[in-house]
């Protein structure tokens, strides 16, 4: 089993066991009253430091969480969504998020906002965070690390509602809304392999994660009905760390050297044009280079980029709308559900021959 899926197994058993404490257990193991150890979470000044730094010693070692924010809202709802995005530095999320953010704006609702970057445990510790009536519901885009996503079983076992948008998970029921990823990714290898490509490299930061997963289906059904070979030496799995990402593009262009360059992701494909201008390679002649990407300044570059414009704004809107469409009762929660919506490909100079 994988390091990671191992550790996550474990913090779900040890947070689900340690959310079965109460306050009076927890009262009772210190042989205080259930009103002293409450003073000591609402941070009342009639309480003595030393009692307190007792109190919050031993509900650490127990893993009692207080329910506060459900206290103090006495049943009533939070007003709060939470979106967890694996990263800031994305012209797409900043986008869906501008979505997200007007739905639950026109539904009376506030937002509060949290990112993984990419990392699998810090999106449990997130989750964890969010299942004392912190929020009403979740938006998501996954991680995408580990195999397991156990600890999204928090959510449910609190009656915290999550949605999907862009990256999901196959083993979480929900609904998700996501872009047609297969069928773009097809047409962006096709488009290359008709600009006369024929060894063209596919970058990704994660293949295992859903988008990862299924753009390089597209791009391995493209050369597959185009008579070309599949080259695993072409399909470059690389990191999230810029300095990483170079080095590795860097060794597949003079190692491999491809004609064509399929970036999954927007980072992905700057990387390309700088390894390219280090290299004195020039965009198309030597490399043709197309990318998902939602840059409003593509078109500004020199030369241009073709890109997979990727729709959202209205990705955004689309899961925070499911999103309420369960908090309210007009759709059942935890049911399987995928929509996907067309993205836009633009062709322009980067991936054109002369």
């Amino acid at each position: 089993m994988h390091k990671i899926d191992l550790f996550l197994i474990m913090f779900v058993h040890s947070f689900i066991m340690a959310s079965n404490i109460t306050i009076v257990e927890l009262a009772s193991a210190l042989g205080l009253s259930k009103s002293t150890v409450s003073r000591a979470f609402r941070d009342n000044q009639d309480i003595n430091p030393r009692t307190k730094e007792r109190i919050l010693e031993k509900a650490k070692e127990l893993g009692f969480s207080p329910n506060l924010y459900a206290s103090n809202l006495r049943g009533s709802k939070s007003q709060t969504i939470a979106i967890i995005i694996p990263e800031f530095g994305n012209k797409f999320f900043s986008q869906a998020i501008k979505g997200i953010e007007w739905v639950a704006r026109s539904n009376g609702y506030h937002v509060l906002i949290y990112v993984t970057d990419h990392n699998a445990v810090k999106e449990a510790e997130i989750i964890q965070t969010l299942v004392n009536g912190r929020v009403d519901g979740v938006i998501m885009s996954g991680s995408g690390e580990g195999n397991s996503h156990e600890y999204l079983k928090l959510l449910e076992y609190n009656k915290v509602p999550i949605v999907f948008f862009d990256r999901y998970y196959e083993d979480v029921p929900t609904a998700c809304v996501t872009g047609n990823d297969f069928d773009s990714s097809y047409e962006a290898t096709k488009h290359l392999i008709e600009n006369d490509a024929k060894r063209i490299a596919y970058l990704a930061v994660n293949k295992d994660v859903s988008i990862g997963r299924i753009r390089m289906e597209g791009y391995k059904k493209a050369l597959h009905d185009a008579a070309l070979p599949i080259d695993d030496r072409l399909i470059l799995d690389t990191s999230n760390e810029a300095v990483i990402n170079y080095e590795d593009i860097r060794e597949l262009i003079l190692n491999e050297k491809p004609d064509a360059i399929f970036a999954s992701v927007e980072r992905l494909a700057m990387s390309t044009i700088r390894v390219a201008k280090a290299l004195n390679l020039t965009i198309p002649n030597d490399l043709k280079l197309i990318c998902f990407s939602c840059l409003d300044i593509a078109d500004m570059l020199q030369p241009a980029l073709s890109v997979v414009k990727q729709p959202a704004y209205e990705m955004g809107i689309q899961a925070t709308t499911q999103l309420f469409d369960i908090l309210c009762g007009r759709k059942q929660g935890g049911v399987r559900e995928i929509v996907f919506l067309d993205s836009e490909l633009i062709f322009q100079a980067s991936s054109t021959k002369a």
